[in-house]
């Protein structure tokens, strides 16, 4: 059984970063470009900002355990000639920047492969700040520090990839990936597996083609989540080596550096079980065995709304009524700037 109103509740009480965590995170990302604009060195070379991975594209959720949760951006650094051979000087300007600054400077900081990133403690949360390049020959390019090299990149194409693909699937991708991470950070299923090869994968079987020739493929996220989960594990189960994930925006750069054969190999292999559960609970006739099923798979919080759970009689007014919510996350239909909040 499909129990959709219990599926919504827990998106919006358990999965889904809170309304007012996004707006906390927001707001410091708006804090952080003001404050590295201000620079005096920094300031006159920034473009823009661009939000990216799951922030930009409404796939981040609440994190496990307490732990803190992040979101990053891209920092639009016009191409300076006089790095041209050491690059790292794009993150050595972005981090001089922070260092500097009368805030920034005293809370926890530093650099990584790709990114600068700030820590605020007390919020348990953390930005990373990606530099970016629009270089003359018009190449999108992020900057890898440990290389001293540029790896293409195209944000905006990736957004608007998964924001088509989100469509076919009637705005259910985007929760559906939701739930799937949710099961690799919550009950630490196929961890490792990075959630930009999460989101393409399940992205590329969403299909235009079931959609019009099986009605209601995608008609709510329950049967959105059996059928995305079914698909995908059909292509997983037919290739048993690591297959080469081709980014999805026409970079024309791969993501394959982003997991091993063994990584890979787990993950095909949780798949493969997770897809037996959600139709073994989906296709569960029983009431209450298909709940304890689905409470299986993604706990106990998996629980009706609290004023319904009051109520001995299950309606189909209130699970029709629940269709759709989203919590704190805008539908597919109602943003279309493809960022969260």
């Amino acid at each position: 059984m499909r129990h959709t109103n219990y599926f919504n509740n827990f998106l919006k009480n358990t999965v889904n970063l809170s309304q007012s965590k996004l707006d906390t995170l927001e707001g410091r990302v708006d804090s952080i470009y003001t404050a590295l604009k201000a620079d005096p060195d920094l300031g006159p070379r920034i473009v823009k900002k661009i939000p990216q991975g799951s922030w930009a594209q409404r796939t981040i959720i609440s994190p496990q355990n307490g732990k803190p949760f992040d979101a990053d951006f891209l920092l639009q650094i016009r191409e300076e000639s006089d790095w041209a051979y050491v690059l790292k000087k794009y993150a050595a300007a972005v981090y001089g920047a922070l260092d500097d600054h009368p805030t920034y400077g005293k809370m926890p900081h530093g650099r990584k492969c790709r990114c600068v990133y700030v820590e605020y403690a007390e919020n348990a949360m953390h930005v990373d700040i990606v530099p970016f390049v629009v270089r003359a020959d018009g190449s999108q390019n992020i900057i890898n520090r440990d290389d001293n090299c540029w790896e293409r990149t195209d944000p905006a194409g990736f957004t608007e990839w998964m924001r088509d693909r989100d469509k076919i699937a009637n705005g259910h991708l985007r929760r559906v990936i939701r739930l799937l991470k949710f099961l690799r950070d919550h009950k630490n299923s196929f961890t490792g597996t990075k959630s930009i090869l999460i989101t393409t994968l399940l992205g590329e079987q969403a299909s235009w083609w079931k959609k019009f020739t099986t009605p209601g493929y995608y008609s709510d996220l329950p049967t959105s989540l059996l059928h995305l989960v079914s698909d995908l594990d059909d292509w997983l189960q037919a290739r048993p080596s690591k297959p080469s994930i081709m980014d999805p925006s026409g970079s024309g750069l791969t993501f394959d550096h982003r997991w091993s054969q063994e990584t890979y190999s787990y993950f095909r292999d949780r798949i493969h079980v997770h897809a037996a559960e959600i139709a073994d609970a989906y296709h569960e006739t029983d009431e209450a065995r298909s709940i304890a099923k689905w409470q299986a798979l993604f706990g106990d919080k998996f629980q009706l709304p609290e004023p319904t759970a009051r109520s001995t009689k299950f309606t189909a007014v209130g699970a029709a009524g629940a269709a759709g919510t989203d919590g704190a996350y805008p539908t597919a239909s109602s943003s279309r700037s493809g960022r969260a909040g």
